[in-house]
């Protein structure tokens, strides 16, 4: 864990260093249709096996909720209840009814299986796959009986990072993809949500916001930073909801939960296929909003097309080469090795990196 907690410190001053010195801005107005669309689709595809690991603990779960997220929010994101109404207007009587159904089809899917979960738990009904092993037991492998109810989390409680020079490659992999990901976080959501294209100034705020959270984070001893989310955004397209209050609120949560174990392992409570259906669900727009990019590109051109089609192949099969031993890098440095290792088997890397390359170098 020390070296792991290095390794998020070190990616943390990177990203620092990345929005300080404004390269994240400058990356982002040198970024076309022709770098996000096939960014974007290869971060949506690039979790199906996440997902598909997932709902394999139950695929009934998965799908119920998958039902659910895609009926309120698609076949009822119209559908207006009286009751839940806001005022029009400052000094107004007048009331406007909201869309609730779409505002909460991903909070009352997920509410509402996780409930019939416990309750077929509770009666001893068997709602896992037929074969239940430690992937199904997962989700209940990590509870802890006797958590305290509040532990004001503070530097060094887990040791010290630890910093060598393996610690230090992995870090400058971990805050290259992280600021990739940034970036089409911060797209993807002006996006999704019809608002004006976002400054370069702002994103390179927003990476610097995340790196010093990086920062603390691993000072504090967690195997994490943080980082931008991909389901977080798409879910911002599902409900339609792009208010910073639900960001506020979002993070006091966070922060309640961090200060209380014994309310943080309720999260270990929740089955991994109500993971699975969330990240189908969610991940799916990425994918969408990817496509709906290629609107912008004279697709008849065989220049796009080739660096369309050789960028995402290519971020498809050089992580697939590398999970097959024993392929693997050697060029006599292991930190290096590590750096490289870690930075190709990241299909949004390989898909935003070769499609920018291509794309300023190639006429036309």
């Amino acid at each position: 864990i020390p070296q792991v907690s290095g390794a998020v410190v070190v990616s943390g001053l990177f990203q620092l260093v990345l929005g300080v010195s404004g390269l994240c801005g400058w990356a982002v107005r040198h970024c076309g249709p022709m770098v996000l669309a096939p960014s974007l689709s290869i971060i949506g595809l690039s979790a199906y096996k996440e997902a598909a690991f997932f709902c394999s603990t139950s695929w009934g779960v998965a799908l119920l909720l998958m039902f659910l997220a895609v009926t309120f929010s698609q076949h009822l994101g119209s559908c207006r209840l009286p009751f839940c109404a806001l005022p029009q207007a400052r000094g107004c009587s007048t009331e406007l009814s909201v869309p609730t159904l779409r505002t909460f089809s991903v909070l009352f899917p997920f509410a509402g299986v996780c409930i019939i979960c416990a309750i077929l738990s509770h009666l001893h009904i068997p709602w896992k796959s037929p074969n239940p092993g430690s992937l199904a037991r997962l989700s209940w492998a990590n509870s802890t009986l006797h958590a305290p109810w509040v532990r004001i989390p503070y530097a060094g409680v887990w040791r010290w990072p630890l910093f060598t020079p393996r610690t230090l490659a992995v870090g400058i992999a971990m805050a290259i993809g992280c600021s990739m990901n940034l970036v089409g976080c911060y797209v993807l959501c002006g996006r999704l949500l019809r608002a004006p294209i976002l400054p370069p100034h702002a994103c390179n705020r927003g990476l610097c916001m995340e790196g010093l959270g990086s920062l603390l984070a691993g000072l504090l001893g967690t195997p994490g930073g943080t980082a931008a989310s991909i389901a977080n955004t798409c879910t911002t397209g599902l409900t339609q909801v792009g208010s910073r209050l639900s960001v506020q609120i979002s993070a006091v949560a966070c922060m309640v939960l961090g200060m209380s174990p014994r309310l943080a392992e309720l999260l270990t409570r929740i089955p991994l296929a109500v993971h699975g259906g969330l990240l189908s669900v969610t991940y799916a727009v990425a994918v969408g909003m990817g496509i709906s990019y290629f609107q912008y590109v004279d697709i008849n051109s065989g220049r796009n097309i080739f660096i369309v089609g050789f960028a995402m192949f290519m971020a498809l099969l050089v992580p697939r080469w590398f999970s097959i031993p024993p392929a693997h890098l050697a060029t006599g440095w292991v930190s290096l090795d590590l750096l490289f290792f870690s930075l190709l088997m990241v299909p949004v890397f390989l898909t935003g990196f070769l499609s920018f390359f291509l794309e300023n170098t190639i006429s036309g």
